[in-house]
């Protein structure tokens, strides 16, 4: 049995009944306290799925955490710039009607949702280490089109 705490447990109470059925797990939610119940593997791979949920992603997403291939990073944006106006390196991640997001989504292959102050990734290893150092670029203050042939360098070099 293990407890862990969330911040946000809104979407974890909606999805619990299909969560209990994928995850092999029992969850008992107590305000922002999830007991979780079940086998020490299962309880691992639930509590990376539930972090994902409290980050932003959708249950259907963040199931998919149970492949070990797979795996959920979160990248603090204050760790990589000095900008007070966090407003704007936010929206340049996101890009006109969310089409940098997007863009590198599709590129990249990951999943990416933004949320305050960070960026969550889920996708497999190699992918997910694209994505962030495309991220991490835009923070910086790279265009995006240079991050655009970044991955698509990386994914020429990929299919070769």
């Amino acid at each position: 049995m293990e407890t862990v705490f969330f911040e946000r447990t809104g979407n974890i109470r909606r999805e619990k009944k299909f969560l209990e059925g994928k995850l092999n797990v029992k969850l008992n939610i107590v305000g922002k306290k999830i007991t979780l119940e079940g086998d020490a593997l299962e309880e691992y791979e639930a509590r990376i799925v539930l972090e994902a949920i409290s980050f932003g992603f959708s249950a259907k997403v963040s199931i998919i955490l149970k492949d070990p291939e797979v795996s959920f990073r979160e990248i603090p944006i204050r760790d990589f710039t000095r900008k007070k106006n966090l407003e704007s390196v936010r929206a340049r991640l996101i890009g006109k009607h969310g089409r940098t997001k997007s863009t590198i989504e599709g590129i990249s292959d990951c999943k990416i949702i933004i949320r305050d102050n960070a960026v969550g990734i889920i996708g497999s290893a190699n992918e997910i280490e694209h994505a962030i150092t495309a991220i991490t670029n835009l923070i910086k203050g790279s265009k995006q089109s240079n991050v655009y042939h970044y991955l698509e360098k990386i994914n020429r070099d990929k299919n070769k």
